[in-house]
């Protein structure tokens, strides 16, 4: 157990560095925010930022001495960068966590492996490979690199009238996965967190609404039936199980017709589709984030009404700031990033409809 008083190292600077450093704070901790960026939202709010390539293995080993246990808010760290931390400080998740997430191949590997339904999928090593996936999965599919990509980057929609030439050279060669396209009824993701001492607790599952391939609304609960709703939160355990997942977890599914579960990517992270939680639950997920990282006791999280719904403020949105602080049961979240930019998260809101209101309009 790593008590209060102690310093949570995070890697990486953004809003979820940011909400998991506030977080943090509540509980008695101080954070070192280790990140490139000159202006990263989650220096703001922390005791300490150090600005360094992530390759700076100087500065790495006087972040390791500065810290008692390593985390992440981003998934695209370099491997090296927590292999070299692993050896100095506990590092949650850990790196073989890392190694599955990180590619999406290996990650789809994984789920088969445990049990668990995914999207047939196809590697795709080179040209040959796309043309000969795409017509195994009837000229519908959805090609996604291994690595890296987010909120839609790195993917391509494929269909009969594809110009497979053309998608091959934006590949430009990397390695990458072809999966079937699924014409599912929703999208829905659950949190779930665990603790090195073998503790595991899951969020209540939420339905995501995309903008652009960007989350643009997350409703809380997700309109499933009890049933399907515990099949969820059960398959996101195992995973985190299967995993020895020390820290936070973020699993998508889709739900097809027959409430048949589809594994969709996991994060190993906070994630957008959890912000809700900070007013929804009695537990956020920056609150559960940091007490699995520091193995403290982990109470199962509880919604606190009757239907919650968290809204992205994407580029010039958030200058509505002051329209919203004047709605009664809206909550705002601004990241303070310096430059609005189209589609560039820069805060959400949760709105929360009370038990005693539920009829009324939506």
């Amino acid at each position: 157990m790593i008590p209060p008083g102690a310093t949570i190292g995070i890697l990486g600077g953004g809003q979820l560095g940011r909400m998991t450093a506030m977080a943090a704070a509540r509980l008695g901790y101080r954070c070192h925010i280790f990140a490139p960026e000159a202006a990263a939202p989650a220096a703001e709010v922390a005791a300490f930022h150090s600005r360094a390539d992530y390759d700076d293995t100087s500065a790495l080993e006087a972040f390791a001495a500065n810290v008692d246990v390593v985390t992440l808010e981003f998934e695209n760290v370099p491997a090296s960068t927590l292999e070299f931390l692993a050896r100095k400080k506990p590092v949650r998740p850990s790196v073989g966590v890392l190694a599955i997430t990180q590619d999406r191949l290996d990650e789809k590997k994984h789920l088969v492996a445990n049990g668990l339904d995914v999207a047939a999928f196809r590697p795709v090593d080179a040209p040959k490979d796309l043309e000969s996936g795409w017509l195994e999965l009837a000229q519908q599919a959805v090609l996604k690199t291994r690595r890296f990509g987010y909120d839609g980057k790195g993917q391509w929609m494929l269909g009969p009238s594809s110009n497979l030439v053309a998608v091959a050279s934006e590949l430009g060669g990397r390695a990458a996965i072809l999966e079937a396209r699924i014409d599912f009824e929703r999208e829905i993701s659950v949190i779930v967190a665990r603790a090195p001492n073998g503790k595991v607790v899951a969020f209540p599952p939420v339905e995501n609404l995309h903008q652009s391939h960007i989350l643009k609304r997350t409703l809380a609960p997700a309109p499933l039936s009890t049933e399907l709703a515990g099949r969820a939160r059960l398959a996101a355990i195992t995973i985190a199980r299967s995993l020895d997942l020390e820290g936070l977890l973020a699993v998508e599914m889709f739900v097809e017709s027959g409430d048949r579960l589809l594994i969709n990517e996991l994060a190993p992270r906070p994630h957008n589709s959890g912000h809700w939680t900070i007013e929804g639950c009695n537990l956020s997920q920056f609150e559960a984030h940091v007490r699995a990282i520091c193995d403290l006791p982990l109470t199962s999280p509880e919604l606190l009404f009757e239907r919650v719904v968290m809204e992205n403020l994407l580029g010039d949105e958030c200058r509505s700031w002051a329209q919203i602080m004047e709605e009664p049961n809206a909550f705002l979240h601004l990241y303070g990033k310096r430059d609005v930019r189209a589609d560039r998260k820069m805060g959400h809101v949760t709105r929360v409809v009370p038990k005693e209101e539920i009829g009324g309009p939506r």
